[in-house]
């Protein structure tokens, strides 16, 4: 046997370390297409957000009240068409006056010139995300 042979131990070493490695990988991409199922879940909900933000910009302030407990599934957009496509989100909406010194305190409606709109949006009933902004009435 010459000394630039591989033994048998040397090659089933090699086997098993060339084996754990596909392995990794393996699993790494598993990983890998969860995270971007769930960041691609998590972009469309900001987009469904975005939709009821910019449909409350677009009424009237007294209008915002309308939207007080109203949930929308399918999801709907700015003009108020229903998404069909995305039917396992959904959209739940809470509107609310607010104390103009303090955003986190809830006054009677009506009692003030400033609401806190918030939307939660579900994806088959599990909360993926929720904002909340104000609005002023002018």
């Amino acid at each position: 046997m010459k000394k630039s042979d591989f033994t048998f131990i040397e090659v089933l070493i090699a086997i098993i370390l060339i084996g754990l490695a596909i392995v990794s990988l393996v699993a790494a991409n598993s990983s890998f297409t969860k995270a971007n199922g769930a960041a691609t879940d998590l972009s469309t909900a900001e987009f469904f957000i975005e939709q009821i933000r910019e449909l409350t910009a677009m009424v009237g302030y007294d209008d915002l009240y309308s939207f007080d407990g109203a949930s929308f599934s399918p999801p709907i957009n700015t003009d108020r068409e229903v998404l069909n496509d995305f039917a396992a989100f959904s959209q739940q909406i809470t509107v609310e006056n607010v104390n103009p010194a303090n955003f986190e305190q809830v006054v009677a409606d009506h009692s003030s010139d400033f609401v806190r709109v918030t939307v939660k949006l579900f994806l088959s009933s599990r909360e993926i995300s929720s904002v909340s902004w104000i609005r002023a009435h002018h």
